[in-house]
């Protein structure tokens, strides 16, 4: 099917896909977005510091940092592209894990 007829949520998501490899980020564990939305065993979505969490995250991303400072707790929490680049999950139950099913 030619790009331009393909439903227009797909061609959202196919940008994102495209910004996401540029930018150097990983995909996520289900082939989506890189790390933006952590496993929910991870990071629930009713988490109330989600919102400072995820802004750290990008953040840490976006600067090509390998982690940030968790808001709350002060603890250094490695991103989903630093975690990628290391092709394969730890099972120390990181947060970002891309590798999270």
């Amino acid at each position: 099917m030619p790009p331009d007829e393909r439903d227009p949520a797909d061609r959202d998501a196919d940008e994102r896909d495209a910004e996401d490899r540029r930018a150097g980020r990983p995909p996520g564990p289900d082939g989506d977005r890189t790390g933006d939305e952590p496993h929910p065993s991870r990071l629930p979505p009713d988490h109330p510091g989600r919102g400072p969490i995820l802004a750290a995250h990008r953040a840490a991303m976006d600067a090509g940092e390998p982690g940030y400072l968790d808001p709350a707790t002060g603890l250094f929490v490695l991103t989903a592209s630093y975690l990628a680049e290391r092709g394969r999950c730890c099972d120390t139950g990181c947060r970002h894990c891309p590798f999270v099913a």
